[in-house]
């Protein structure tokens, strides 16, 4: 069993400290535990160098910043040159980490979606007619920027096509160089509590808390029955599902992520990750 983690720029012979809490919870369970230097990774550089101080093992798990698929599957390469497998394979981290991987099977219990292939205009307005009219959230594969909701995100009247346009725009110069993909054009429902984060390994539900960005709020009980077989077919080995209740009371998937770069909440034990990450 091997933790990977990325390494402190600063410091890199110790983890990054956003992940030192789940470092430290690994080697107290037994798990060893290696650091990796994300930058290389992220600029797809020397990534052999960049994994030079993991030693082989047959479960790698990664628990760091986010990759393009395309550079994680340069690390999962590097891993396999040095003895070390990773858990996920970079088909499975592309199918979970960008919305055209999972969509189609989640597409009864998520809202509707449709998606371009660039970054261009006519793609977008392609992408604006084939949703229909109304209201609608816009992000890429793998992001949003909820954050800036008005300016970048909601998108009040697809049939409006310069202003839905305008926020595209938007969206791209927030997203610069990390743009990734696409536009995703996905139709808006209205939701009425926080977002809940599950958490699950091998197929099936490890653990339900806090969403990250409101990690303090009230956690209702999410039904997972739903989504359970279709997370259990995929085969995907570590994912989060996002699900929020909707304004009719039907919970809802907002998003399934691959688990290795899902932030987790401050009131989300790290012990209480670890031990369903490495259960035995």
């Amino acid at each position: 069993m091997l933790l990977l983690v990325p390494a402190d720029p600063l410091r890199p012979r110790r983890p990054d400290e956003h992940f030192a809490a789940e470092a430290r919870a690994a080697r107290e369970a037994g798990v060893v535990v290696a650091v990796v230097d994300h930058d290389v990774l992220a600029r797809g550089g020397d990534v052999d160098r960049a994994v030079a101080g993991v030693p082989a093992d047959e479960d790698a798990v990664y628990r760091g910043w986010m990759l393009r698929a395309e550079h994680y599957a340069g690390f999962v390469g590097a891993l396999a040159r040095r003895g070390a497998v990773a858990r996920t394979s970079a088909e499975q981290y592309r199918r979970a980490h960008e919305l055209p991987g999972w969509w189609a099977d989640l597409a009864e219990v998520t809202p509707e979606a449709v998606w371009t292939s660039g970054p261009d205009r006519a793609g977008f307005d392609v992408a604006r007619r084939e949703l229909g009219a109304g209201p609608a959230v816009l992000r890429d594969y793998t992001k949003s920027v909820k954050h800036h909701w008005h300016e970048a995100a909601f998108i009040p009247e697809l049939a409006d096509g310069d202003a839905a346009w305008a926020v595209a725009r938007r969206f791209l110069e927030l997203r610069d160089d990390e743009f990734t993909g696409g536009f995703v054009l996905r139709r808006f429902e209205e939701f009425t509590a926080a977002e809940v984060r599950t958490w699950w390994v091998g197929g099936e539900c490890v653990l339900v808390g806090a969403h990250p960005d409101t990690p303090h709020d009230v956690v209702g009980t999410p039904s997972v029955e739903a989504v359970a077989p279709v997370v259990a077919k995929s085969g995907l080995p570590f994912v989060t599902v996002d699900l929020v209740l909707r304004a009719d009371g039907v919970w809802r998937v907002v998003e399934l992520g691959d688990g290795q770069v899902s932030d987790r909440p401050v009131t989300l034990a790290p012990e209480a990750l670890v031990a369903a990450l490495f259960a035995r």
